[in-house]
């Protein structure tokens, strides 16, 4: 992992829609490309407007961050204190990770891990003990090991939508 280069994260906001639309786009490049298109689809987020909506509420309404990679913004997250409509929250208070990408450009920069690291950090500030977030749980389940990697744990799996997309809960407890 090339951690030399300076990461900085800071609060981010609806001005950042559009830059957090191009780490999505450029995730579904990279899938695409690897033909492992369940995962974000083969449209660019940037193209489809229900993508573009969520990014915006959630912005909007949850709190985000922006991992800069030497000052250019490299990765996203926003927390929130509950998970999206398609799972129960949490029995107690948590918060919750949306949207967590990257520009691929920056793959190997340690951006991700970084935003999961201050993610921690805010959840522990806040006195909440559980920070959980959901991802793809389909294929080769490399997100859900990237999750591990980062401390979580696998707790519960789901199917959302007609085409049964496979997904994963994932949590830590920080306190």
């Amino acid at each position: 992992m090339d951690t030399n280069g300076k990461i900085t994260i800071r609060e981010g906001g609806p001005d950042d829609v559009p830059a957090i639309l191009g780490m999505f786009d450029s995730g579904v490049e990279w899938l695409v490309a690897q033909g492992r298109t369940r995962q974000w689809g083969t449209t660019p987020w940037s193209e489809n407007p229900r993508a573009v909506a969520m990014i915006t509420r959630y912005v909007t309404e949850g709190a985000p961050y922006i991992a800069e990679y030497e000052g250019v913004p490299a990765a996203t997250l926003t927390l929130t204190d509950a998970p999206g409509p398609y799972l129960q929250p949490a029995d107690e208070p948590e918060r919750y990770i949306h949207i967590l990408a990257s520009d691929r450009r920056f793959k190997g920069h340690g951006t991700g891990a970084a935003l999961l690291a201050h993610a921690a950090e805010e959840t522990r500030r806040a006195g909440i003990s559980l920070l959980r977030v959901d991802c793809y749980g389909g294929g080769d389940r490399k997100l859900v090991a990237f999750y591990e990697r980062n401390g979580f744990l696998p707790t519960e799996s789901f199917t959302v939508g007609e085409d049964q997309w496979p997904g994963q809960v994932l949590a830590r407890r920080v306190l």
